[in-house]
C-alpha cells in the first residue's frame, strides 16, 4: 500500500467502534437525564392516592394515615352519633357545610359519602395543630353537653363528629374533607375522587 492510498477497511472499522461508542455514550447520559424527569417512589408517595382497608374498623375508632403529608382520620360512627349530629346544628358555626371545605359528595348533614365514616384531615383549620379525638362524654372536661368530637388543646377550637367546628372558638372553619371514595365496603381511597357521588 503506497502512503497515499487509503485502508477503507480499517476507515470502516473505526467509524463503526465510533459510531458504536459515540451512540453508548448518548444512552450513557440521557437514562439518568430522563429518571429525573420521572417522581421518585416517595414523591409518589406523598401526593398520591392512599389505599385503607377499614374492614377492622369498629364503631367509634378512629384511623389515621397520611396523605400529601397530613394526617387523614376515618372515624366510623354509630347510629347513636348520627343521631347527636342533628341535635348539635344550633350550636355549631357552619351546620350546613356552607363553607366549602368538602367536595360536594360530602355537603350533607354528615359530611360523608356513607354517614358511617367520616373522613376528615386531622389538622385544626386555625393554625394547623392537630385536635385530640374524643369519643363521647365523659372522658374529659369538655362541659356536660360533649357528645364527642375533637378538641385542639392549643387554643381550644371544638370540633363535632362531622368534623363542624363549634361556635365561638378560634377555628373559623369546618375541618377539610379530603376527596375519597369507596371502591368497596371495606376499601377506600384517599386522594381519588373520581367516579365518587
Amino acid at each position: 500500500m503506497h502512503d497515499g492510498e487509503i485502508d477503507k477497511q480499517r476507515r470502516r472499522f473505526l467509524t463503526t467502534v465510533a459510531t458504536v461508542v459515540g451512540g453508548a455514550g448518548v444512552i450513557a447520559t440521557t437514562i439518568p437525564f430522563i429518571s429525573t424527569m420521572t417522581p421518585s417512589a416517595k414523591t409518589k408517595a406523598i401526593g398520591g392516592p392512599v389505599e385503607v382497608d377499614i374492614s377492622g374498623l369498629a364503631p367509634g375508632q378512629r384511623l389515621t394515615v397520611k396523605w400529601q403529608g397530613k394526617p387523614v382520620w376515618i372515624i366510623r360512627r354509630d347510629d347513636k352519633t348520627l343521631n347527636d349530629l342533628e341535635t348539635l346544628n344550633a350550636e355549631v358555626r357552619d351546620p350546613l357545610s356552607d363553607v366549602n371545605q368538602q367536595p360536594p359528595y360530602a355537603k350533607n348533614e354528615y359530611r360523608s359519602i356513607n354517614p358511617e365514616y367520616l373522613v376528615v384531615i386531622g389538622l385544626c383549620t386555625h393554625l394547623g395543630c392537630s385536635p385530640n379525638y374524643f369519643p363521647s362524654d365523659g372522658q374529659q372536661d369538655l362541659g356536660s353537653d360533649w357528645k364527642g368530637g375533637f378538641f385542639c388543646p392549643c387554643h381550644g377550637s371544638r370540633f363535632d363528629l362531622a368534623g363542624r367546628v363549634y361556635k365561638g372558638v378560634p377555628a373559623p372553619t369546618n375541618l377539610i374533607v379530603p376527596p375519597y371514595k369507596f371502591i368497596s365496603d371495606a376499601r377506600i381511597i384517599i386522594g381519588d375522587d373520581s367516579g365518587a357521588s
